[in-house]
């Protein structure tokens, strides 16, 4: 059932509120073959990083809206949310459709308001799953590249548009990018890793929007996330287990997307490339 920000919150919205990683993730019965329990998991793991932010935001008094293909993904932390006394609500949204995405911002702009923070967190398996004999772009299928092109690149843009129209009337507002290191340089695509070209055109789009709306008082930023995020199906891992320091805590992440929303105008950082310390940063 849906439902309002009937108290008048700032609004936060997070596209692609759960994870792939999550106990039940489509990456984590690829990786494992089944679900993993994530009983013995602190709530601000259990749905990797766009479940840690919308955590954070509601915690901080935020009205926080979940998106996700399906709501019933989204049912586990909108419930964590609500114990922890924050208000959300959730919304089906489909990154590869025009019309999912303006249904749902439609549906966002008249239950909960214009965002005032817009954090873009949307992932994908597709190539994750070929064996070692099709590691060449060559053997990549077409399908999969449009997902990839769709989720990394077309969906932000359509987001964007969007989002961005009420921030600039208003003068205010964030845009934020949850990206990886991929997005720094083109490198070859490894068995076991999605298709991530696509994410350097995300990259350089959050470098466009910042030319374009910052003067407008929009604060644009690309987070590079350099590392394996903790996550039910991530910490069962092998290199997991027997290196646990490898792995970022999303909550910590969490605290560096609030901090980007709360800087002063006068210094705004536009890109923020967070490593774990055991790890050479990537470039």
């Amino acid at each position: 059932m849906s439902k309002a920000n009937t108290k008048g919150l700032p609004v936060a919205v997070v596209v692609g509120a759960t994870s792939k990683w999550q106990s039940d993730g489509r990456n984590t019965k690829l990786a494992h073959g089944q679900s993993v329990s994530d009983t013995d998991l602190p709530v601000g793991v259990r749905w990797g990083v766009g479940g840690a932010i919308a955590q954070k935001f509601a915690q901080e008094g935020f009205f926080t809206v979940l998106t996700t293909r399906t709501a019933s993904n989204a049912a586990a932390l909108e419930e964590a949310i609500e114990a922890q006394g924050g208000d959300c609500m959730t919304v089906e949204l489909d990154l590869v459709s025009e019309e999912s995405v303006s249904a749902a911002f439609e549906t966002i702009r008249r239950d909960a308001g214009d965002p005032d923070v817009l954090v873009y967190n949307a992932g994908y398996l597709e190539g994750r799953d070929l064996p070692p004999e099709k590691e060449l772009l060559e053997h990549i299928e077409v399908s999969m590249f449009d997902t990839a092109q769709h989720i990394a690149s077309r969906g932000p843009f359509l987001v964007a548009k969007e989002v961005l129209p009420a921030m600039r009337k208003k003068g205010e507002g964030s845009f934020l990018f949850s990206n990886n290191s991929r997005s720094l340089r083109g490198t070859k695509r490894y068995t076991g890793e999605s298709l991530y070209y696509p994410r350097v055109m995300m990259r350089t789009l959050a470098q466009v929007l910042t030319e374009e709306y910052s003067e407008l008082g929009v604060h644009v930023a690309n987070v590079v996330i350099d590392g394996l995020i903790d996550s039910p199906g991530t910490r069962a891992l092998p290199k997991a287990r027997e290196n646990p320091d490898i792995i970022i805590n999303p909550v910590k992440i969490a605290e560096a997307f609030y901090y980007l929303h709360t800087q002063d105008r006068s210094c705004w950082t536009h890109e923020l490339q967070l490593t774990p310390f055991p790890t050479k940063p990537s470039f």
